[in-house]
């Protein structure tokens, strides 16, 4: 067994090397410029235009492209992840096993922690900074284009070896999805047997060896982009960019990756060190060599800042997009900076209040006590800022500004109830109940989730050139809030009720069952409609992308109204809309010769000079007002 492991890690160390060499013969990586770029080197270079088709996707290197890439991945382990769990919730809707067995349950679990973390959470923030961090500073792209690429073709390979103990278990014997929850705790993590009950001997589960391969290869990916992002940002910026003028997003961004260059190594040597007590007889986590306290401490040294490697960006997000739907400048700028530095900075000095139930020395837990309380005075500053910068605003209530506000509200929830976490005595009787999972739920999807959401409509027309049906997003949003609050209040209540997390069956003699058993349904009812919400979002995502009405104007959101237009759009308008990089040909004003109406039909001269009405954006023609708003209602274009 011990051999065939070592074989399978030297097979990965080939795989990895082999993929960095094929990189490289790809001489031709820089030989076009990148759409709205000025090129790179010697501009007399001979330049030839991307390829096409699958070859461009597998050859690219620009950011734009690679930002797509991301995304679409993100998406996929997204939906990996929220699948898990909606038959981990059906399972829970009653005591007793009814749907999965316990060993299937806890695999789910596993799986769906470690994909949303990892694989979705840190990618789609990837695919963000990608597309548009060059835009915003000014960049032809990033400093380390290759880099790039190889970061993202890392991930898949570390997708498939999360995901492979699932995925071969039904078809071959032997092998079956990690068992160890997405914390690893020794001595479950490094002592299980397929069952997921200590080994005794016996053999060990290789899909928790390839789970962990995968979530440290996910590691590195994350700390070469994070290089790549502080690069970027310190060379590559415009001549008109400076320190003074830098956007909250590329703020937000500079932190993260410097949070990901000093946290995710650390994970990387612990799980390496995991493996080496799983295979080959190492005590660095055994009671009799380091011990378990010890992973513990190393995991979590990387564990609470990958919180914030998860929160900030999408802060950034926020501090971005809710201006421009206030009609105002965000409330407070350098103050916001300042904490975003100062989460950084704390965000090291508060991983042991995950492990106050572990025996640790009492004063040593006042400390961390101090440390988290405090931590919660920048991420205050920030939620006062942006309530402040809503006062006396030119509120537009589209669907990017109603995800803002949902995520000011469950970031107030979520941010409250790890106040009380923070706070030793609390956390004695609320450790490992519901009510922990219910609040890091309020901040992974309530907030994280939905500033991705706020930012994907805002950003909607700058990377499709087409608008999202408006109808649809709205209810995406309602859907999306009303689940999120139902699933995550239950699961707090169930916390204060004392039940247990991480239990595939609640079926016990003592404690209040009907309750638990009325609370699990209420949460299980609450998954459900964030499905239905999800599936609302994946529909009018692809069909606006596909057939969505095209954006003809470089500011959708009638930014310069307020003089709240930023820089990528005005790249927007030079690359995608003057160009007509769909093929069509220009008119002398910039404008498609057939342009459409908002139901995909042609209109004629007269009515071309009206203007699509879009989420926010330009009214159509008084000319067009009936035929414009009957086409906009089907549609659902804003």
């Amino acid at each position: 067994m011990v051999n065939g492991q070592v074989a399978l890690t030297a097979f990965m160390g080939l795989f990895l090397v082999a993929v960095v060499a094929w990189l490289t013969r790809l001489e031709s990586w820089r030989t076009y410029s990148p759409v709205g770029g000025t090129g790179y080197g010697d501009d007399t270079a001979t330049r030839s235009e991307k390829p096409s088709g699958v070859i461009r996707w597998l050859t690219t290197v620009d950011h734009k492209d690679i930002g797509m890439l991301y995304g679409a991945y993100a998406i996929v382990a997204f939906a990996w992840g929220g699948l898990a769990v909606i038959v981990m919730r059906a399972e829970l809707t009653y005591p007793g096993t009814s749907i999965i067995q316990a060993d299937t349950y806890n695999a789910l679990l596993t799986s769906h922690g470690i994909t949303m973390l990892f694989l979705f959470g840190t990618p789609i923030i990837a695919a963000f900074a990608n597309y548009l961090l060059p835009l915003m500073i000014g960049a032809d792209d990033m400093a380390f284009p290759r880099i790039n690429a190889i970061a993202f073709w890392l991930l898949p390979p570390a997708a498939l070896l999360v995901w492979s103990g699932l995925i071969l278990g039904p078809v071959i014997d032997g092998i079956a999805g990690a068992q160890t929850s997405w914390t690893m705790y020794p001595p479950l993590s490094t002592d299980s047997t397929i069952a997921g009950t200590p080994s005794g001997g016996g053999a060990l589960n290789p899909g928790a060896d390839l789970m962990m391969l995968g979530l440290h290869l996910s590691g590195v990916s994350a700390t070469m982009g994070a290089i790549n992002f502080i690069a970027t940002i310190f060379t590559e910026r415009g001549d008109d960019v400076g320190w003074h003028n830098l956007d909250i997003f590329s703020w937000t961004m500079l932190t993260q990756s410097g949070l990901i260059l000093f946290a995710f190594p650390l994970l990387g040597s612990a799980l390496l060190m995991l493996l080496a007590d799983r295979n080959l007889d190492t005590l660095f986590f055994d009671p009799a060599g380091g011990g378990p306290i010890l992973w513990q401490h190393l995991f979590w040294f990387f564990g609470h800042p990958e919180v914030y490697i998860l929160v900030l960006p999408p802060m950034g997000i926020i501090s971005y997009v809710l201006p421009r739907f206030a009609g105002r400048k965000l409330f407070g700028f350098k103050f916001v900076v300042y904490s975003t530095l100062a989460i950084g900075v704390l965000s090291f000095g508060v991983w042991a209040h995950h492990m106050f139930a572990s025996g640790m020395d009492p004063r040593l837990e006042s400390a961390f006590m101090a440390v988290t309380l405090s931590i919660a005075i920048p991420s205050a500053v920030k939620t006062f800022n942006w309530i402040t910068t809503l006062w006396s605003g030119s509120i537009r209530l589209n669907t990017p500004m109603l995800f803002c506000l949902g995520f000011i509200f469950n970031f107030i929830i979520g941010g409250v109830t790890g106040v009380f976490l923070g706070a030793v005595p609390v956390n004695l009787v609320l450790h490992e109940t519901y009510y922990v999972v219910g609040h890091f739920h309020f901040i992974v999807m309530g907030v994280i989730g939905f500033a991705v959401f706020a930012g994907l409509y805002y950003w909607f027309p700058l990377y499709t050139g087409r608008m999202y049906q408006q109808r649809l997003g709205k209810w995406h949003f309602w859907l999306s809030m009303i689940g999120t609050n139902v699933t995550f209040f239950a699961m707090i209540f169930l916390g204060y009720g004392g039940m247990p997390r991480r239990y595939a069956n609640y079926e016990v003699t003592l404690g209040p069952q009907a309750l638990f058993t009325d609370l699990h349904q209420l949460a299980t009812v609450g998954a459900f409609i964030l499905l239905i919400g999800q599936m609302i979002f994946v529909y009018n995502f692809v069909l606006s992308w596909l057939e969505g009405p095209k954006v003809r104007d470089g500011d959708p959101w009638n930014l310069d109204e307020h003089g709240m237009k930023t820089r990528e759009w005005d790249w927007f308008k030079d690359n995608k809309i003057l160009p007509m990089t769909d093929g069509g040909e220009n008119s002398e004003d910039g404008q498609s010769s057939s342009e459409l109406r908002s139901d995909g039909g042609e209109v004629d001269g007269e009515e071309a000079s009206g203007e699509l009405e879009t989420d926010g954006g330009k009214a159509t023609d008084a000319d067009t007002d009936a035929d414009a708003a009957d086409a906009s209602d089907d549609a659902s274009s804003e």
